[in-house]
């Protein structure tokens, strides 16, 4: 009996020890929750459901290959002047047969850093062969193709194109399939039931520039077309970028955020 008090009154002191110790220990530090889009942001669908989403970000079909970092869910989220520019040009599209869709709208920092990081990495070279064919790597930079900041993030410009009534379903990209380059003849390149704006979307190319004078014929006038329905609602056009629109006055001029693109960050707009 001797030796099991002894054993007893061991694991009661060690026991003890643990306790001590426990309540020695500082509490581990609480994760920070994610900030959250300041008012003046709203899910674009609460504004209008009509315009086609098709968020390219949350996808791997994208020149980094994979997700990209902050994209959580495929919602579209603006400022509401911009969502509201958006409403009053899809609703004088629909009358015409068309469609706004867009593939990208507010983003994060964190995604702008990962194209950032992606850029740096010479040896990532596993989507060039449609996103960038024609454009050495090292040169993403000095070319204007990647920066360390973006309009995105201020959350008034969109990436957006147009898409013929009624529209047509399309495929999921499948990673590792075989490469088409995003200027390739419409039929060739990866299929996307836009109007044919003479590139893919995200096309490092020059023939990416809104004006550039060797589009021609209906891939120029559907550039047109887009070009002028947003001019009219406040949208100005970048010109290295068909499918880039900034609504101006900026709701945040100055001001780059990093809340994820999630609906829970505009919950209830």
């Amino acid at each position: 009996m001797t030796g099991m008090r002894t054993v007893v009154r061991a694991l009661a002191t060690a026991a003890a020890a643990v306790l001590v110790a426990t309540a020695a220990s500082p509490a581990p530090a609480q994760a920070h929750p994610e900030p959250k889009a300041p008012e003046g942001f709203v899910a674009l669908r609460s504004v209008d459901p009509t315009i086609i989403q098709e968020m390219r970000y949350t996808t791997a079909h994208t020149f980094l290959g994979e997700r990209v970092d902050g994209y959580r869910q495929a919602v579209c989220i603006l400022t509401r002047p911009a969502a509201r520019a958006l409403h009053l040009a899809q609703k004088r599209l629909l009358r015409q047969g068309y469609s706004l869709k867009v593939y990208d709208c507010y983003r994060p920092q964190r995604a702008v850093d990962h194209f950032v990081r992606w850029a740096k990495d010479l040896d990532d070279q596993a989507m060039k062969g449609e996103f960038y064919p024609l454009v050495d790597k090292s040169r993403l930079f000095d070319d204007g193709y990647i920066a360390e900041k973006s309009g995105h993030s201020r959350g008034s410009t969109v990436d957006l194109t147009l898409v013929r009534l009624p529209a047509l379903p399309t495929r999921p990209y499948r990673p590792g399939e075989p490469l088409a380059p995003c200027f390739a003849p419409k039929g060739e390149r990866f299929p996307d039931n836009s109007v044919d704006m003479g590139t893919g979307y995200d096309c490092f190319d020059t023939l990416s520039h809104t004006d550039d004078p060797r589009i021609q014929g209906a891939q120029r006038a559907n550039r047109q077309f887009l070009k002028r329905t947003l001019t009219d609602v406040g949208f100005v056009n970048l010109p290295e970028e068909w499918w880039h629109f900034t609504h101006k006055p900026e709701l945040f001029p100055d001001t780059y955020f990093d809340f994820p693109v999630d609906r829970r960050s505009v919950a209830g707009r």
